[in-house]
């Protein structure tokens, strides 16, 4: 299957996930220039080659990546420490690239179907307000977003319901595991499908992943350029996605090192990585509440390319994280680094300076997922100080708040989808 054709699909017909057939070999010798822009076109070219797709590539990539993703250079840190901030996007989250690169993609692949595209997207916090934000007002595209309810912040939930037109928000009445499971079994059943032509926005769907490659090769080759050593990461992990990222940047060549997951306290990853049993399960709340997913999807794809579970132990490390280290690391590092971070970013904090840090060789690049004024509620009452809110969140804070609430089931969606279309 072309990448246009997987990226409209989403989800596979048999409910698995596509995975590229091969990957192209790319070395820091083949990046001539530091942009995301002119990275992402040298990195992603052979995805798209023969797709129709290719000739928009640089369009696609300078619509959707025109904000920053700096790496910030810790000095107060133990080791060599820097931050890859990707919180500076429309929704000041990491999600931002990977939605609006899929949202510039779909607006540029034809369809003989007349009927608009409904995006189905199960979120844990960041994804549905990024894939909003991404698609909202867009002709010929509807979006479904569907969380947990009560188990996002405040404020989360509020950019997740902010939209209204062509976008309709469903408050689920379950955990998040429950949504994906309802994406899942929606582009399953007959009725939905019959009226509608569906894709995914979740981290299921190759066009969100693909990009977010960009700002680990660019982080990676800045380290390469100035210490001519490869980066080393550690990721904050719920859906596996931002880190399988990670992980694919480093197949093709990028300088990258050593991958660590970051997890928060629900255990099936980690699990996994220390017994070699695939135990998914219910997930647990968290304070990194975008991270509580108990059966990860895109374990499936890090299996693929990691069959062997000795394999996958080379390949990767994860740690888990409590919700009173997630505290001690964000009361910590405020007072001593002067570092604000969001309860996620706090997961990958405290494996650096708990199990990286006594040990640390080479150069480390904490990856800082969200901004922290996202978890107010959490953070604050912590650091003792009220977190700044930047101007793009205080605008989707200002809009008006509209959502559905739905207990777990295809029912009350199908009916709610017939609204949205």
């Amino acid at each position: 299957m072309g990448l246009s054709q997987a990226i409209v699909a989403g989800l596979a017909p048999d409910g698995g996930l596509y995975v590229p057939e091969s990957f192209p070999r790319r070395g820091a010798e083949d990046f001539a220039r530091a942009s995301l822009v002119a990275i992402g076109e040298r990195l992603l070219e052979p995805f798209f080659a023969t797709d129709p797709l290719a000739p928009h590539l640089e369009a696609i990539l300078a619509g959707a990546l025109d904000f920053p993703a700096p790496l910030r250079p810790l000095a107060r840190a133990a080791g060599s420490l820097s931050v890859l901030e990707l919180f500076h996007g429309p929704t000041c989250a990491f999600k931002d690239f990977g939605a609006r690169f899929l949202a510039a993609s779909l607006e540029r692949i034809p369809s003989p179907d007349p009927r608009p595209l409904t995006i189905l997207v199960a979120t844990s916090g960041d994804t549905g307000g990024a894939v909003a934000a991404a698609f909202h007002g867009r002709p010929n595209v509807t979006v479904a977003v569907l969380y947990p309810k009560g188990l996002v912040s405040e404020r989360q939930a509020h950019h997740l319901a902010c939209w209204g037109d062509n976008v309709q928000t469903f408050a689920v009445r379950g955990t998040f595991d429950d949504c994906q499971q309802l994406v899942k079994a929606a582009f399953r059943d007959d009725a939905i499908g019959a009226g509608h032509r569906l894709s995914s926005a979740n981290s299921i769907n190759l066009g969100r992943l693909l990009p977010q490659m960009v700002y680990y090769a660019q982080a990676s080759l800045e380290v390469w350029r100035r210490e001519r050593e490869r980066a080393n990461f550690i990721v904050p992990s719920g859906n596996l996605g931002n880190v399988l990222a990670c992980i694919w940047a480093r197949a093709i060549g990028l300088p990258i090192g050593e991958v660590v997951l970051a997890t928060n306290a629900n255990p099936t990853v980690t699990e996994y990585v220390a017994t070699g049993e695939w135990r998914p399960r219910r997930s647990t709340a968290t304070l990194a509440s975008a991270m509580d997913v108990g059966d990860p999807s895109n374990m499936e794809r890090l299996r693929s390319l990691h069959p062997e579970i000795e394999d996958l132990r080379r390949a990767v490390s994860a740690y888990s994280v409590s919700d009173e280290q997630i505290r001690d690391t964000i009361v910590r590092d405020a007072a001593e680094l002067g570092c604000v971070w969001c309860p996620h970013t706090a997961t990958a904090a405290w494996v650096y300076r708990h199990v990286v840090a006594p040990h640390s060789r080479g150069h480390w690049v904490m990856v800082a997922t969200a901004h922290p004024a996202k978890f107010n509620e959490v953070v604050e009452p912590l650091i003792g100080r009220e977190v700044p809110v930047p101007p793009q969140l205080a605008r989707l804070l200002a809009r008006p708040r509209i959502e559905r609430e739905i207990d777990v089931g295809l029912a009350e969606l199908r009916h709610g989808l017939e609204e949205v279309a």
